[in-house]
């Protein structure tokens, strides 16, 4: 059971679903509470969420598993380095380096909390540049909140070098002026602010991608300087006039494209790749439009030749990655007549490889989601669902629960809608002590059938064991309007009542007590009984007002709210 929670995490993971992952590996944890390949894993989700103090907190503990192992100390730098505690990054990455000396992610992990170091240093000798007006605002989670809910910044946020300059402006608001000259900062300003800021790229349509992308660093145009101005040769100046046409083009084409005319957007995308070929977003356009006619093999072709031209011209990686994206959305298009997702999953993992864009991210979940629901559909026989079944009772018989386990999950993925196999592998997992699990089961076969009443007797088993008397009471209670006579049902209650009365007569021991204290004290329907204002009066009139509390008893909710408390220890009745 570990081991699966553990794929899922992984899987949510490598699907860029952090979150779903650290949900996983903390169920997997649960269950395999010693090993330390899930704290490892939990970390690296945690730190790809930012949240870098539990990433620190889940690094320790593998260290403190595996002390040998040189992942956790590449886990422990990465968390420091995330909280910016340096010399503690460059201390984790050097222990680790010392169990493995060629370990590639620790001296690269080495090498940039060094720089990291290094530049924290200059930055602190350095002279702080003026204080901008608007510096403060941002500050404060009601500044990410924003920068999350705005459209425009929320793809940002998925581009470290925006997020590591707002957590600089954040810790020191006098950075501001700095970074304004990145249209990314004055965009997330505007959304800040309330105002609508102009950009380069503000007037392009969503999904006609802007020819003004940004260049690789290494290929950033080097700052001019007071040179002499030089007069262009005439092929230069040639070319620059072909470039301003095929713009006018490309912008004819978008124009096109938006009045759905896609046989002149077409004419046009194709002119300006003639008269420019050093612009792939020609390309990756009239992709585009091959898309929305369904012509998918002249869209995958554009965006090959995309592809291929953009790693060339060593372009920057969004427009690779856009290419590698409208190809992948090609290929599911085709997928629902051939059947096969997995080169469209692939495809839109090699974009995220290019650029982590949350559209791309998006259609990959979508495509998985196809393929998943594709499989399930084929592996549907509720023949063979029924045969696994029965082989899950024959060793239930023999209480051998965990290969009985097997077969019925094996059933479920045959026939998801057998609430039979739910109620079974219920009784399994309540056998082998897996509450949580026994529950999920035992409510998804009431969901299917609420008229079987096995699947209450199943769930009301789970609240008793789980000591959670008066719930399982209900539980009983409305299978019995199903079966009035059966005798799981009338046995489940009479246990309930049992345990219910021994706490109202005060017979519980001093430590049953406090663990159904404990347990009470965490139970959403206790809280929210102490802290209504007439049950805090009516607890109060209990204690102070034996005539008043008379009358509350006569009242059937306030007794059933006492009685709760009663049964959860926080009351007791002498």
């Amino acid at each position: 059971m570990a081991d699966e929670a553990k794929a899922k995490g992984n899987a949510a993971f490598a699907a860029g679903n952090f979150t779903e992952a650290v949900d996983h590996f903390t169920g997997a944890i649960s269950l395999a509470p010693d090993n330390h390949v899930l704290y490892s894993n939990r970390s690296a989700a945690y730190a790809s969420l930012n949240q870098f103090s539990l990433a620190l907190s889940d690094a320790l503990s593998t260290v403190g598993i595996k002390p040998d192992w040189s992942k956790a100390y590449s886990r422990l730098g990465a968390a420091h380095l995330g909280l910016r505690n340096y010399n503690e990054a460059i201390s984790a990455y050097k222990k680790g380096l010392e169990i493995d000396p060629n370990n590639e992610a620790l001296k690269y992990g080495l090498a940039d909390a060094e720089s990291a170091a290094e530049s924290a240093a200059r930055s602190r000798a350095a002279p702080r540049p003026p204080a901008s007006p608007f510096g403060d605002t941002f500050s404060g989670p009601e500044m990410w909140a924003k920068l999350t809910a705005d459209s425009t910044t929320r793809a940002y946020l998925q581009e470290p070098d925006f997020v590591k300059m707002i957590q600089e402006i954040e810790k020191n608001p006098s950075m501001l002026n700095l970074y304004l000259k990145d249209q990314r900062i004055l965009q997330a300003l505007g959304v800040l602010l309330n105002v609508k800021m102009r950009t380069p790229n503000s007037a392009e349509d969503a999904d006609v991608p802007n020819a003004q992308e940004r260049k690789r660093p290494a290929e950033a145009e080097p700052p001019k300087g007071k040179e002499p101005v030089e007069v262009p040769e005439e092929g230069e100046k040639e070319g620059r006039e072909r470039k301003a046409q095929a713009q006018k083009e490309k912008e004819a084409g978008n124009a096109a494209y938006k009045k759905k005319d896609f046989d002149t957007a077409i004419e046009r995308y194709t002119k300006a790749i003639e008269l420019d070929d050093e612009d792939i977003s020609f390309l990756t356009n009239r992709a585009a439009v091959y898309l929305e006619m369904g012509k998918y093999d002249e869209c995958i072709k554009d965006c090959d030749e995309a592809v291929e031209r953009g790693r060339e011209l060593r372009l920057d990686y969004k427009m690779v990655a856009r290419a590698l994206t409208r190809k992948g959305t090609a290929i599911v298009k085709m997928a629902k007549c051939s059947k096969d997702y997995e080169p469209a999953i692939e495809m839109f993992q090699k974009a995220l490889t290019e650029h982590r864009n949350p559209d791309t991210l998006k259609r990959l979940n979508d495509a998985e989601k196809a393929k998943k629901e594709l499989e399930q559909q084929e592996y549907f026989d509720p023949k063979l669902a029924d045969e696994e079944r029965e082989k899950g009772n024959e060793y239930f018989k023999e209480q051998k629960y965990p290969e009985a386990i097997k077969h019925y999950t094996e059933a479920l993925k045959r026939n998801p809608n057998d609430p039979k196999a739910y109620s079974n592998r219920a009784a399994c997992y309540t056998k082998l002590g897996a509450m949580p699990e026994g529950l999920k089961d035992a409510e998804k076969c009431i969901e299917l059938d609420p008229t079987f009443a096995k699947g209450y007797s199943r769930k009301g088993a789970v609240q008793f064991f789980m000591k959670e008397y008066d719930k399982a009471l209900e539980t009983y209670q409305q299978g019995l309007k199903l079966e009035p006579q059966n005798p799981e049902l009338l046995d489940g209650i009479k246990r309930c009542v049992q345990q219910i009365n021994k706490a109202s007569r005060g017979d519980l021991s001093p430590e049953e007590l406090k663990e159904r204290q404990e347990k009470g004290m965490q139970d959403p329907e206790i809280q929210n009984i102490l802290t209504d204002p007439v049950m805090r009066q009516v607890l109060s009139d209990f204690q102070e007002n034996p005539k008043s509390a008379q009358e509350h008893m006569k009242n059937p909710q306030v007794m059933s709210k006492i009685q709760k408390l009663i049964s959860a220890g926080i009351v007791q009745i002498k």
